[in-house]
């Protein structure tokens, strides 16, 4: 996928009428920001885009999110743990403390 960003009032309109016409392109629209196809098509619009606005466009190139092969298992159920949770105000912290779901300070020191 490609993904666009704006970064002006111009550069988003640019982005928007690239969206209506050429739906066919575009996964997925986000305001300031739209996700494309990975086409050559779709490389040349966002291209094109760039061309009329420089700085204002950036362009980057993304990759699906698998979380069964970027995160460990304990993760995942942690995560399940807590979306599950009974009392729906208490913090990640807090609900992980003396249990053996990641300790959050740790999670955010690794890279996926």
């Amino acid at each position: 996928m490609l993904l666009v960003v704006t970064y002006s009032a111009a550069a988003r309109t640019g982005l928007r009428n690239l969206c209506r016409r050429h739906e066919s392109v575009v996964a997925r629209r986000f305001g300031r920001a739209a996700l494309l196809d990975e086409t050559v098509y779709a490389a040349f619009l966002a291209l094109r885009l760039r061309e009329s606005h420089g700085g204002d466009i950036q362009i980057e190139r993304t990759e699906p999110f698998n979380e069964f092969v970027a995160v460990d298992d304990e993760v995942r159920a942690a995560a399940a743990a807590y979306a599950d949770r009974s009392a729906k105000s208490t913090p990640y912290a807090a609900f992980a403390a003396g249990t053996e779901h990641p300790d959050p300070d740790a999670m955010r020191g690794r890279e996926l």
